[in-house]
C-alpha cells in the first residue's frame, strides 16, 4: 500500500495540474491551487477572525490622530509601530495602526465609487485626515494590521492579495454613508492607517464612522 501513494499522487497531478501537494505531518494532502481553493481557504479564514478577532484588534483601544501624531514624532516610525501597530509583509511595507478621530468634513470627493472625505481634526480649519467610505476601497491595511493574517500561511502572493480584497469587501456593509452633502457635517470614525513615513497624510479605511449635522 505504501508503495502505492506515490502513483496516486502522481496519477493526481497528471489529472489535476492545478494540485499542489503539501506534506504535513508526514501525510500527504491534496490542496487546490485554483481560485475557487483561495476563496474557499479565505472564507474559513475570514469565518474564524473576522468578528472575533480583527474587529476587536482595531476597535479595542486605538490611539486618536493626536496620540498618533505624538507617538510618531516623539518615538519615530519604527518604534511607534512596534508599540501601536503592525507591519505589513515585505521590505519596505507600511506599519498600519489602528486609530481613532472626528472632525469637521472640509471637502468630499463622491463623484467616483471610491469615495473619500477629508476631515479637520485638529480645528484648523484644513482636513488633516482622508476616510475612504467605499463601495471602492483601496488598499490593505485591514489585512496587513492583523499579525494573525501570516504571509507564510498563504498559497502565495495571489491567495494573499485576495484576502485583502475579502477582508475590505467584507467591511462595505458597515460603511453607511448619509445622502447628500457631507460637507459641514461632524464624522467620528475608527479604523487603520497605513503609513511608510512620519510625515505622510493619514488615509483611514474605516470599520466604524458616524455623521452628525
Amino acid at each position: 500500500m505504501k508503495q502505492a501513494i506515490p502513483v496516486i499522487l502522481v496519477l493526481c497531478l497528471a489529472a489535476l495540474p492545478g494540485c499542489k501537494i503539501i506534506h504535513e505531518s508526514e501525510k500527504a494532502v491534496v490542496v487546490s491551487a485554483g481560485p475557487e481553493g483561495d476563496a474557499a481557504r479565505n472564507q474559513a479564514r475570514l469565518e474564524e477572525t473576522f468578528d472575533s478577532q480583527l474587529l476587536p484588534l482595531i476597535t479595542t483601544g486605538p490611539l486618536d490622530v493626536a496620540g498618533l501624531r505624538a507617538a510618531l514624532a516623539s518615538e519615530g516610525l519604527e518604534a511607534a509601530g512596534s508599540a501601536h501597530g503592525n507591519q505589513g509583509s515585505g521590505r519596505g511595507a507600511a506599519w498600519n495602526f489602528p486609530v481613532h478621530g472626528d472632525g469637521i468634513i472640509v471637502a468630499a470627493k463622491l463623484d467616483t465609487s471610491a469615495r473619500t472625505v477629508s476631515v479637520d481634526v485638529d480645528k484648523d480649519g484644513e482636513g488633516d485626515v482622508t476616510v475612504q467610505l467605499g463601495p471602492v476601497i483601496r488598499g490593505t491595511a485591514l489585512r496587513d494590521v492583523a499579525p494573525f493574517y501570516n504571509f507564510d500561511d498563504f498559497r502565495d502572493q495571489i491567495e494573499f492579495a485576495k484576502l485583502a480584497r475579502a477582508v475590505n469587501d467584507r467591511i462595505k456593509p458597515r460603511l453607511e454613508v448619509p445622502d447628500g452633502d457631507l460637507v459641514g457635517m461632524t464624522m467620528s470614525f475608527v479604523g487603520v492607517t497605513p503609513l511608510k513615513s512620519p510625515q505622510e497624510t493619514m488615509v483611514v479605511t474605516p470599520v466604524e464612522m458616524g455623521f452628525t449635522k
